[in-house]
């Protein structure tokens, strides 16, 4: 049974990084957001154990604690920041038409979607266990891979992007064992040129790994078996970098956003705008190439901007803030 409908002026849906910056920029532009913070309260980041790269921060930081820093940050200037997940969309009207929860129905003068990717992972027991222990497995070696200077490293992957981090990888690692499940790359010649040609990388053709090893705190080895002879095998390693793709969260926006073969919402170029008026991506939902907080951060400033014009553009007795720009 559907509630009262509420009408906002911006809706922010997902949290993380481009959400709440969205969300400080349109507050401070007197836009009265309100932020579902999703399934993820904080994104990515909140599976993070040190934060290392983002400005501001000489220490370093815990992904969990700039998370909550921010939305701090965000109600500071009156967001109305709430639990629950957009659960389905209507976009084919004036109207921009939003369902939480599958009971509240919203009505918002500006959506922007801020609603990430998931990174894929193998879905071993033992490769979640050290996930969330914090304890060795990653699934962003330019996020993390610092932390394994003059470690041995695994990374698995047989793409452009696997490829490409353990090229990365092999920069600050003693060495780093290449896992292929087939008995070649899927990557581009050049980026698989590139790994096969870099001294400390070992790549192992037809190999899947059966389990990643621990002392129950930190990860100590992978044991992989090669899917033609069946035979196993033990790698010591202190870091497991999965590195098979990113799912970005967009699915109830397919039936009216431009979506990639792969599922990332297009954007005109230059901008935070998508085909729909009033609607805005920010983040990795629109992002596959950099995947990083500071980029998602910086887009959703710019989401806020574009729907503060938008508005703007749209009534006359709306006006752009000037200390948005401060």
């Amino acid at each position: 049974m559907v509630e009262n409908i509420e009408k906002v002026k911006c809706l922010i849906i997902g949290s993380g990084p481009a959400g709440y910056t969205a969300a400080i920029y349109a507050a401070r532009a007197n836009m009265k957001p309100v932020l579902y913070q999703g399934t993820q309260p904080g994104g990515q980041l909140t599976t993070t154990n040190e934060v290392e790269n983002f400005p501001g921060y000489p220490e370093g930081v815990t992904g969990p604690e700039m998370m909550m820093q921010l939305q701090a940050q965000a109600q500071r200037f009156e967001t109305d920041v709430r639990d629950g997940w957009i659960t389905k969309v209507d976009f084919s009207g004036d109207i921009h038409k939003v369902w939480v929860n599958e009971t509240k129905e919203i009505h918002a003068d500006t959506v922007i979607i801020s609603t990430g990717a998931s990174a894929k992972y193998l879905g071993l027991d033992s490769e979640q266990k050290y996930l969330k222990l914090g304890g060795g497995v990653s699934a962003c070696a330019v996020c993390d891979g610092f932390f394994y200077r003059n470690q041995e490293v695994v990374i698995v992957g047989a793409g452009d992007s696997a490829c490409e981090e353990a090229h990365y990888l092999s920069k600050l690692c003693t060495k780093v064992t290449m896992l292929v499940r087939r008995d070649e790359f899927r990557a581009s010649k050049i980026m698989a040129a590139r790994v096969k040609n870099t001294e400390n990388i070992e790549i192992l053709f037809n190999t899947e790994t059966d389990e990643v090893l621990g002392d129950g705190q930190v990860v100590t080895g992978v044991r992989v078996f090669n899917n033609q002879t069946n035979e196993k095998h033990e790698i010591p390693a202190t870091g497991f970098f999965v590195a098979i793709g990113h799912k970005p969260n967009t699915d109830i926006f397919r039936e009216f956003l431009d979506l990639d073969e792969t599922g990332y919402i297009i954007n005109v170029p230059g901008t935070s705008k998508t085909n729909i008026e009033g609607v805005f991506v920010s983040g990795d939902a629109a992002d596959h190439v950099y995947r990083q907080a500071v980029t998602a951060a910086g887009t959703g400033c710019m989401a806020a901007l574009d729907a503060e014009r938008y508005l703007a553009a749209k009534d006359s007795t709306f006006e752009v803030s000037t200390s948005t720009y401060n």
